[in-house]
């Protein structure tokens, strides 16, 4: 387990985009010395527009501003964009970038899906909340459920070390800040990566972990439920010693197929006694859970392939019981007043047809990250961007 235990830290769980942006956005208004920001997405519209205007007043206060962008995620960014941004001095970087095939965006797996801010050495966001207005409420019926954590404490030093470690291969130079290892709380937080090289299984064995140490209770809340056996039989185990399990998966999905694939594991929990619920309000693009009074985890990892043996993830890991009981309270109210709960016999209706269906995708799924894995994995792939002209938008700098 690459992760070490910090003792001292202060926490705030942000829910959505009404809560994340403005409180991303005033810190680095009053950032004085560095930015670093990692995520998957960034859009142009007013939360991107928005975050491009204050990385810019950064950048004019002589704060260095570094960004990582993916390679997929973030494919479409326009030379305007790119050229405000570079102008003033801010370095962006891009994960894995690819030419597209037919109009196709090719570069689909071993994605960078952190979502990672760190100001000043000082203070910092994990979660799951890309910079698009799909995660505000006022987007419509398609705007996300999701959430982030923001953190003081020593625990900020590590987030200030995993990225410039992920930013060393394309911009080597030494950082100005000089996080303090401080206690400025109560919480003991732990950052954990999931990564192509040593810590490729690190967030899943600590879910394990937590799963296999419930007594009370376990809720989770994913966007991307599929995960392996393992998760799955620890989950089973728990209900079945009478620890209350509970599921809180999509059931507005944002790609239908990721619902489908969910599905298809109903019947193995219902049966052991696990609670399903579907969130029907608005796509749930979360990835939290809990395990009893004291254990919790936000950040950017689903229980899914992709992100449990493919893609570059970062989970904090929290033990405090005011930060666990407030999660929980919230989870709770999203279960009753937005959800609605699957019943096994519902479930099992037609599913004599539909049972070689689930066995086939089902080993299929589970052994894609082998098959994926012929592929070459992408180690620290970063290249420098810059504007090039207005029809062809934006490339990586020309550096060898």
């Amino acid at each position: 387990m690459s992760g070490i235990w910090r003792d001292g830290n202060q926490l705030r769980l942000l829910i959505n985009g009404e809560d994340y942006y403005p409180r991303v956005f005033e810190c680095i208004r009053a950032a004085r010395i560095e930015v670093l920001l990692e995520t998957f997405i960034i859009r142009e519209d007013k939360v991107g527009l928005e975050l491009q205007q204050v990385l810019i007043e950064a950048a004019r206060r002589g704060v260095r501003v570094v960004i990582a962008v993916d390679g997929y995620g973030t494919a479409d960014l326009q030379h305007e964009y790119v050229a405000a941004l570079t102008r003033e001095g801010v370095k962006i970087h891009v994960f894995d970038p690819s030419p597209r095939r037919f109009g196709m965006r090719t570069n689909l797996f071993r994605r960078l899906h952190r979502k990672l801010v760190v100001i000043d050495g000082q203070c910092a966001f994990v979660g799951g909340i890309n910079y698009s207005a799909d995660h505000l409420g006022d987007f419509g019926e398609m705007a996300k459920q999701d959430y982030a954590v923001e953190v003081s404490g020593p625990i900020v030093s590590d987030l200030h070390v995993a990225m410039l470690r992920l930013l060393r291969p394309a911009f080597s130079e030494p950082s100005p800040a000089q996080p303090s290892r401080e206690p400025v709380g109560d919480a003991r937080v732990m950052l954990l990566e999931r990564d192509n090289e040593r810590h490729t299984t690190d967030i899943e064995d600590e879910h394990l972990r937590a799963f296999e140490s419930a007594r009370k209770h376990l809720v989770i809340a994913n966007a991307y439920f599929f995960p392996g056996y393992r998760v799955l039989r620890a989950l089973r185990n728990a209900a079945q010693r009478g620890v209350q399990v509970t599921l809180i998966l999509q059931g507005q999905p944002d790609m239908r197929w990721v619902q489908a694939f969910s599905r298809l594991l109903y019947n193995y929990l219902l049966r052991h006694g696990v609670v399903v619920y579907e969130y029907c309000q608005r796509p749930l693009h979360g990835k939290v859970a809990l395990v009893d009074d004291e254990w919790s985890t936000v950040g950017s990892s689903n229980l899914d392939p992709l992100s449990l043996a493919l893609n570059l993830e970062a989970n904090l890991v929290i033990r405090d019981r005011a930060f666990n009981h407030y999660l929980h309270e919230h989870l709770l109210a999203l279960s009753a007043e937005h959800c609605k709960r699957i019943e096994l016999e519902r479930v099992i209706r037609g599913y004599w047809w539909r049972a070689p269906l689930v066995f086939l995708c089902f080993h299929f799924l589970r052994r894609f990250p082998a098959i994926a894995g012929w592929l070459p994995a992408h180690r620290k792939n970063l290249k420098p961007l810059e504007p090039i002209d207005k029809a062809r938008g934006y490339e990586e700098e020309k550096t060898g």
